[in-house]
């Protein structure tokens, strides 16, 4: 009750004020009829003024708070791809047996349409992301992301991220495969088992950042064509890509 008390008050305060000035509007000019009038005309158009607050301006004031939260995250998930992401990518793909495959089509520019973006997406959910163990550095990726430990620790307390589940995923899986490699000592004696247990981690996360990352190149052209350029010359798929404009 103690929560709403102000709420409450207020409420008894404006009911006394309009009574009070109802009262010295029938001491002035003495006519209840037209008082009533007017006061039945505003409580029958409530029911109207309450539907277009409602639906209206509350759904309009909705709608412009969860772009600004959007926006706000985007800009969490470009700074994951800036510090991290995009060489996650590029490490990855380069042991990735079949990464021919898409290489081509995620040689995304800027004439892409949503259309593309939407097919694109599709193909790159189905994709079996795979890694071979034997051609990867272990060790690297284990100082990569060692090296972004408190990164993914910050990016994962934000609470940005609550409305976004996908991408907390995406961070939980990379963040779990750097947990894993950081708790092997020898991580060239490891037995094949292990090797095996690593390798689904692995795939977990690249297969959950590469959609993220298309998903934010699609959002950088629409929103920003300067940082989109970058990231088209960055491209982790690309291996001739580079920031040089030639």
């Amino acid at each position: 009750m103690r929560k709403y008390r102000w709420q409450i008050e207020l409420a008894i305060l404006l009911i006394l004020l309009s009574f009070i000035l109802y009262v010295i509007h029938y001491s002035i000019f003495g006519d209840a009829h037209h008082i009533f009038i007017y006061l039945l005309g505003d409580i029958a158009f409530m029911p109207i003024e309450v539907l277009v607050i409602s639906l209206v301006v509350h759904r309009a004031l909705t709608l412009r708070e969860q772009r600004a939260k959007m926006e706000k995250l985007n800009m969490v998930i470009g700074m994951f791809f800036s510090e991290l992401g995009t060489d996650f990518l590029s490490f990855l793909s380069d042991s990735d047996p079949h990464a021919d495959e898409i290489r081509k089509d995620l040689q995304v520019r800027d004439d892409w349409s949503s259309a593309q973006f939407k097919s694109m997406t599709t193909r790159l959910q189905c994709y079996e992301h795979s890694v071979d163990v034997a051609r990867l550095d272990l060790e690297k990726l284990r100082h990569i992301l060692a090296d972004k430990r408190d990164l993914l620790l910050r990016l994962i307390e934000n609470p940005q991220l609550l409305e976004h589940d996908t991408f907390t995923d995406l961070l939980w899986a990379v963040f779990h495969l750097a947990e894993e490699l950081n708790h092997r000592s020898r991580i060239a004696d490891l037995p094949e088992s292990d090797l095996k247990h690593i390798e689904r981690d692995i795939r977990r996360a690249y297969s959950a950042v590469s959609c993220q990352w298309l998903a934010y190149m699609r959002h950088l052209k629409d929103n920003y064509p300067y940082l989109f350029s970058l990231a088209i010359r960055t491209n982790p798929f690309d291996k001739s890509a580079s920031p040089v404009v030639t």
